[in-house]
C-alpha cells in the first residue's frame, strides 16, 4: 500500500516529537546525579545559564531551551537520575501526549469531533488557569495528566489540519 503525503507528514510530525521527548527525558540521565536542582524563572528569559556551564553540550542545549521556554519551578517539575527535568511537569506531560496523540492519528485516523477535542484540551486549560488565577495549587501527578490531554489534543488538531491540507492542491486559495 502506498503511503500519501498526509501520512508521510504525519509521520515525520511523530518522529519529531518523538526524539524531542527523548532528548527531554535523556538530558538529566546523561549528567551526574543530583547536579540539576533550584531552577526556577521566568518563561522567555534564561536565568539559569550559568547553572548550565559545566554540562555537556546535548544536555546544556535541552536545558537552555527549558530555561527559555518554561518557569522550571522545582515544586512543579519532575526528578530523573536525582537531576530536576529540563521543563515542567506539566511541559512534560505536554510532550508525551503530543507522541501518543499523533501515533493514534497516524494509526488509527479516528475521525475529528470537536468535542473530542475539547475533552482533551479542557482539562489542560481550566487546571492551568484555575491555578493561574489562583484558585487552587496543583500536583504534579495532575500537571502531568492535563498536560499529555492538552498535548494529545494538539496532535489530534494538527493531525486532522494535516489530513484536511496537505498534499492538497492550494493554489486556488486566495491569500
Amino acid at each position: 500500500m502506498k503511503k500519501g503525503p498526509t501520512y508521510k507528514a504525519k509521520r515525520a510530525v511523530l518522529i519529531l516529537f518523538t526524539a524531542w521527548l527523548l532528548a527531554v527525558m535523556v538530558a538529566p540521565l546523561s549528567l551526574p546525579p543530583g547536579t540539576v536542582g533550584g531552577l526556577g524563572g521566568l518563561p522567555g528569559t534564561v536565568d539559569d545559564a550559568s547553572s548550565f556551564e559545566g554540562m555537556n553540550l546535548f544536555a546544556r542545549a535541552v536545558y537552555l531551551i527549558g530555561d527559555a521556554n518554561c518557569h522550571q519551578l522545582p515544586d512543579r517539575s519532575l526528578f530523573i537520575n536525582d537531576n530536576q527535568m529540563p521543563f515542567c511537569a506539566r511541559d512534560v506531560g505536554i510532550f508525551i501526549g503530543l507522541v501518543l496523540g499523533m501515533l493514534t492519528v497516524l494509526l488509527w485516523s479516528p475521525r475529528f469531533s470537536w468535542i473530542v477535542l475539547a475533552a482533551l484540551v479542557l482539562p489542560i486549560l481550566i487546571d492551568g488557569g484555575v491555578q493561574y488565577l489562583g484558585g487552587h495549587e496543583s500536583n504534579n501527578v495532575l500537571r502531568l495528566i492535563t498536560g499529555a490531554l492538552g498535548g494529545a489534543g494538539a496532535s489530534y488538531f494538527l493531525g486532522h489540519f494535516a489530513e484536511r491540507y496537505v498534499g492538497k492542491d492550494t493554489s486556488s486559495i486566495e491569500r
